[in-house]
């Protein structure tokens, strides 16, 4: 599609209808300070061609690009996506990123919606999921919400374990409402229920738990949990669907919402996105949940059918009584994951954890003998785990970035305490070989 700008004329055209003289006049309502008044430096115009040849060579520069190999994790993860996935999911049919609505939606997209449903109820042990949100820090602001109207108290206390980036996304979602969110210390890595519990009073709406945490530790969500309903709060628990291939749901644990990232189910990491959010709970709080949800029904021939049903979006019904301002779902991505966890299996995805647990640890083995390194949790965990690092973890990172290796996330970015801090992540992609090489990497730096 070519771009095709306004020209002067038509500028003074839409002022006119406007009813202002000028584009500065239009901008009056904007404080002076906050009008930038500068000139863009830009190159000279250039051909389609041209352009390309820049784009191209810009790409190139691309560090995670065909042999990489990339230990990065903290919230998305380089797994073996199977051949199919992406072959299905580029069939026409369902090939689009827009979410088709109740007035044209089709039976096929509906009934993979309801798989996924289904399929993320069956891996978290809870009720009834929605259709997906945006991501997994959405997906915990929202329950939070739901949080808030079931109990209608105001207050939270989430585990400073949860995920950082969806600590600023949750306080994002619940500041215009005025809830108060206090944060759980957690130094050794790892919820402390005893200390939890001088946390939890009777204006609790929630409490707030990861697990595997952030940090890749496994926390004990059955503790949380019976301390959140003792206090007549909800258990809300972010979870890694990898995981749960080997680790006990956390819907029989008792937990009342659970949510999580869906990235690891089929979805590549994508220099950071799209990404896919799921959201599951209770049947007592369906009323509760935001965004679409896909029901099974028969038509008046008896035969069965799916319909988009029980919608809280603004659109359907008055927007003070709205769940939430999510009208949509991820359904590509959706989809994607859908596909993967039907190719995979149960037992598929119970292998991929497995590979997960071996593979990362001897890692974490590998690493720990390095001199100058020190292994920061010494507790169980999951795929990932934090390395203290004789060097400033960022310049190891940007170095074995030149060499085609993504060590890991460097935590000194993130306020936990952790300046020297390596996240590493091992998924069953990698082999003894280039977790091997990592370690000779790392001795480099060694003390």
């Amino acid at each position: 599609m070519p771009f095709i700008p306004n020209t002067d004329d038509d500028r003074r055209q839409m002022l006119a209808a406007i009813g202002v003289k000028s584009f500065d006049e239009l901008l009056q309502a904007i404080p002076a300070k906050l009008r930038w008044k500068g000139t863009l430096d830009l190159p000279p115009g250039c051909s389609e061609m041209e352009a390309v040849g820049e784009l191209e060579t810009l790409a190139g520069r691309n560090t995670a690009g065909a042999g990489t190999v990339s230990f990065l994790g903290g919230g998305a993860y380089d797994h073996f996506i199977p051949g199919a996935v992406a072959e299905l999911l580029a069939r026409s049919e369902f090939y689009t990123a827009y979410t088709p609505y109740q007035a044209e939606v089709s039976q096929g997209t509906l009934t993979a919606i309801f798989e996924f449903q289904t399929l993320i109820c069956q891996l978290t042990g809870m009720e009834v999921a929605n259709a997906s949100v945006y991501d997994g820090a959405s997906g915990l602001g929202e329950a939070a919400l739901m949080a808030h109207a079931a109990t209608g108290r105001s207050r939270l206390v989430v585990a400073e374990t949860v995920h950082p980036l969806y600590r600023q996304v949750l306080r994002t979602y619940t500041g215009g409402l005025g809830m108060d969110i206090e944060v759980a210390p957690c130094p050794e890595g790892q919820v402390d229920p005893a200390a939890l519990k001088k946390l939890i009073g009777p204006e609790m709406a929630a409490v707030i738990i990861q697990h595997p945490n952030f940090l890749g530790i496994l926390e004990e969500p059955g503790a949380v949990i019976e301390l959140a309903h003792e206090a007549g709060a909800l258990a809300v628990v972010s979870t890694d669907p990898i995981s749960l291939g080997i680790l006990k749901p956390p819907g029989e644990a008792g937990a009342d919402i659970v949510v999580g990232e869906g990235q690891p189910l089929g979805i590549p990491q994508g220099f950071g996105g799209p990404l896919l959010g799921f959201l599951a709970c209770r049947q007592k709080l369906l009323r509760r949940m935001p965004g679409r949800l896909v029901g099974q029904t028969a038509d008046a021939q008896g035969r069965r059918g799916f319909v988009l049903t029980l919608q809280t979006r603004e659109q359907h019904i008055r927007r003070e009584k709205a769940t939430s301002n999510i009208c949509t779902n991820h359904a590509l991505c959706a989809l994607a994951a859908t596909l993967y966890m039907g190719l995979m299996g149960r037992q598929g995805i119970a292998e991929v954890a497995r590979l997960c647990v071996q593979k990362s640890h001897y890692a974490r083995d590998r690493i720990g003998r390095i001199p100058g390194y020190r292994i920061a949790f010494p507790k169980p965990f999951f795929r990932e785990f934090v390395v203290r690092t004789p060097a400033p973890p960022g310049e190891i990172v940007s170095a074995l970035a030149g060499r085609g290796l993504l060590a890991g996330v460097d935590l000194s970015s993130f306020d936990l305490g952790l300046d020297d801090g390596l996240l590493v992540a091992v998924t069953e992609k990698r082999t003894r070989e280039q977790i091997d090489r990592l370690g000779e990497e790392l001795e480099s730096f060694s003390a």
